[in-house]
């Protein structure tokens, strides 16, 4: 392909917003299980508060992170990824449209 193809394909900045997106998604889950990771973890286990058996650093870090995080990405995907065709020589246009 030409370059000039390149910024008239409207799925290169698709593809492109979406991976921002995931780099998005990948920091704050990254801050978010930090935080709690080394927020709650820092004291002495002595001094644990525990959740369903765990060290509430490790509930809100691990699992607490996933929960949220799934629905963070399962909202990211519904909401703000498109589906496209992704053949070079497809036409434009969506199914169904």
């Amino acid at each position: 392909m030409k370059e000039e193809q390149f910024d008239m394909d409207p799925r290169y900045r698709q593809a492109a917003k979406e991976a921002w997106i995931g780099v998005g998604v990948f920091l704050l889950n990254i801050a978010w299980w930090a935080g709690f990771a080394y927020g709650l973890g820092m004291g002495p286990p002595e001094k644990y508060t525990y959740i369903f058996g765990f060290p509430a650093w490790f509930f809100w870090s691990v699992i607490g992170g996933f929960v949220v995080f799934s629905g963070v990405i399962w909202l990211v995907v519904r909401y703000l990824y498109r589906d496209m065709p992704l053949d070079a020589d497809a036409d434009q246009t969506q199914p169904g449209d």
